[in-house]
């Protein structure tokens, strides 16, 4: 299976790694890491150089509780990197992470290749248009709730089948817009308890049939189990990383571009072998 996008194609033939790019004061882990947009290039061009395949950049903090910030607050902060961004990485898959359709628009006239939906359509009405119109490879997450109500209570009778019906139902009306290059998430930690997020890790491949990314590095699933935080979870996520490679995951969302790189690795080779 191959996706192209802006004369680049996007190929799942072993796993991809996407690198996270928070230009974001206010993230989980490394909210407010940069000072300056030379910091930005300095930090995507080390990612590129370890191994990152595509760079996710969001503008808007998702962690729960994050304080919700518009549309124009949004794209202003964009509007600082992406372009510089895209004009030093002219190769680069380079993903912008949104859940509104204008900013999806935006984000494409300036060079986005990818469009990173956590909402999976449901905070905007006009993103499945949008993305149609645009034709570039759309990852549709699954979001119980909104990041301000997410883990206040997660409540599924089957998590697993839930999710899934829910993803397959949105890429059907997707494909009914004549659009196909969908990439679903399960989304780990939005809307899930822990026993959740693992017994959808546990059950990836039951999600077959489009590339399937996984974004665990560094959350709440991890640090709950085995007492770690955001700062040192890296080991955490590089076992649960494995464990989605194991389950057929196509892409790594990781904030660690060389461990997981190993991770690939050493799966790959492992699957090799008779």
């Amino acid at each position: 299976m191959e996706y192209t996008c802006n004369g680049k194609t996007l190929t799942f033939i072993k796993p991809l790694i996407m690198a996270i790019v928070n230009i974001t004061p206010d993230s989980f882990y490394d909210g407010g890491k940069y000072s300056t947009i030379n910091d930005v290039l300095h930090d995507v061009e080390e990612k590129i150089e370890h191994g990152a395949d595509i760079i996710d950049i969001g503008a808007a903090s998702s962690r729960p509780n994050a304080k919700h910030i518009g549309e124009a607050e949004e794209w202003e902060r964009l509007a600082q990197y992406l372009p510089q961004i895209r004009k030093k990485f002219p190769e680069t898959f380079l993903s912008v992470d949104t859940f509104y359709a204008c900013i999806a628009k935006k984000s494409a006239a300036e060079g986005a290749d990818i469009i990173n939906d956590i909402s999976g359509g449901n905070l905007d009405p006009l993103m499945f248009e949008t993305i149609a119109k645009l034709d570039l490879p759309y990852i549709l997450m699954h979001m119980q709730g909104t990041p301000q109500t997410m883990q206040k209570d997660p409540t599924y009778v089957n998590v697993v089948k839930e999710v899934k019906e829910e993803l397959f139902k949105k890429a059907e009306k997707l494909k009914a817009l004549n659009f196909n290059k969908i990439i679903l998430d399960p989304g780990f930690g939005f809307g899930k308890t822990t026993e959740h997020n693992y017994t959808l890790l546990k059950n990836l491949q039951k999600f077959s049939g489009f590339p399937l990314l996984a974004g665990m590095s560094r959350k709440g699933m991890i640090n709950k189990v085995i007492g770690t935080n955001p700062v040192t979870s890296l080991n955490g996520t590089t076992v649960l990383n494995t464990i989605a490679l194991l389950n057929n995951a196509s892409i790594l969302r990781v904030h660690d571009v060389t461990e997981a790189k190993q991770a690939i690795e050493l799966v790959q080779f492992y699957k090799a072998v008779q």
